[in-house]
């Protein structure tokens, strides 16, 4: 009869120490990836920054392009105030010159 409440003990104890060794690697799996993460967002914050800095640059860039080309096209542009060009004209050499032979 002992020997059976030994083996019963024995499979009780080996059931509750298998649970208790799954959640304390659950737990501790758990806490290492919270120190990962915890350590890594620093890094993945700052990138973040830096890639909403190069779009905003970007941005800021063609809104200027765009506000000087609406600019440009609201005032026209000089060749319509431009004074006309002077025309070639054709002369003819007096005569007696040497080159109206």
């Amino acid at each position: 009869m002992e020997q059976a409440v030994i083996a019963a003990l024995l499979l009780v104890g080996l059931g509750i120490g298998t649970g208790v060794g799954a959640a304390y690697a659950r737990a501790k799996r758990g806490w290492n990836d919270y120190r990962t993460a915890r350590n890594t967002v620093p890094t993945a914050r700052r990138t973040a920054w830096l890639a909403i800095r190069a779009v905003l640059t970007k941005v800021g860039v063609i809104a200027l392009l765009l506000v000087g080309a609406a600019a440009y096209a609201a005032v026209g542009s000089d060749h319509e105030r431009a004074d006309p060009a002077p025309t070639p004209t054709v002369t003819t050499p007096a005569p007696g010159h040497p080159s109206g032979r």
